[in-house]
């Protein structure tokens, strides 16, 4: 069932389908970012009640929601990597860590700043502001874990299992505004039959999740590709990209 992930357990295979989706990602990310920051950000009408203040929602929901995507990426890596055994899946973990990290802090400072003129504050100990800031926490003890060990192969083991314990944070991000009474408003996406959005917002805000999406997968796969090569230095295929490189080849 899972023969097909057997070939990409060679570094060098995995540093070729890296390098043969990186232009999908480039160009989906940055013709889907232009036409929804353009769309959202000077085309969609304003909020009644909100303004022109929601507009920060084209940045802020994209963010959050693939901050979480991308811990639910790198826990499958995880996965892989403790399961199969497979050197590169651990590799990945790395690789996502820093790019969900990223996500996790435009969400934050985002959200602060949306919810200074809307609640009348930067932040308060909200039950999805506490568990966003703990997922923020948990990708920093990833790459923590992971640098603290001499023995990348251990580190990447230990970094692994701590991304998997961390899931069960994902849900409560999620449900956060269903199980307690909190400021930040709920969901008004996640049914597509029942949105709370009015389709001249809804549609450049989709813009901009894929657009959030390829941009997580383009970063994650440059990422990718040096942990490859560091931890591939001394192996020949890298020397003769080294050298092609060094020739300009």
């Amino acid at each position: 069932m899972w023969k097909w992930l057997h070939p990409y357990a060679k570094a060098e295979r995995a540093y070729t389908l890296c390098n043969t989706l990186l232009p999908f990602f480039a160009v989906v990310t940055v013709i889907c970012m232009i036409l929804g920051w353009v769309w959202g950000l000077a085309y969609a009408p304003a909020d009644y009640q909100q303004k022109d203040s929601y507009r920060i929602i084209f940045i802020h929901v994209p963010s959050a929601i693939w901050s979480m995507g991308a811990y639910s990426s790198m826990a499958i890596a995880a996965i892989v990597a403790l399961v199969w055994q497979i050197r590169n899946a651990q590799l990945a973990v790395i690789a996502i860590a820093p790019v969900g990290a990223a996500m996790t802090v435009i969400a934050l400072l985002t959200g602060a700043a949306w919810g200074k003129p809307m609640w009348g504050t930067w932040w308060v100990w909200d039950a999805r502001l506490t568990s966003e800031l703990i997922l923020l926490f948990l990708y920093l003890g990833v790459l923590s874990l992971y640098h603290a060990f001499e023995d990348k192969r251990a580190g990447g083991k230990a970094a692994s299992i701590l991304a998997l314990v961390g899931v069960v944070n994902l849900p409560i991000i999620h449900f956060s505004v269903e199980w307690w009474n909190t400021l930040h408003q709920g969901s008004t996406i996640t049914k597509f039959d029942t949105s709370a959005i009015d389709p001249s917002m809804f549609w450049p805000l989709m813009v901009n999740i894929v657009a959030f999406a390829g941009f997580l997968g383009w970063a994650t796969l440059i990422r990718l590709k040096t942990e490859l090569l560091k931890s591939e230095q001394h192996r020949p295929w890298v020397r003769a990209l080294a050298t092609g490189a060094k020739h300009g080849v």
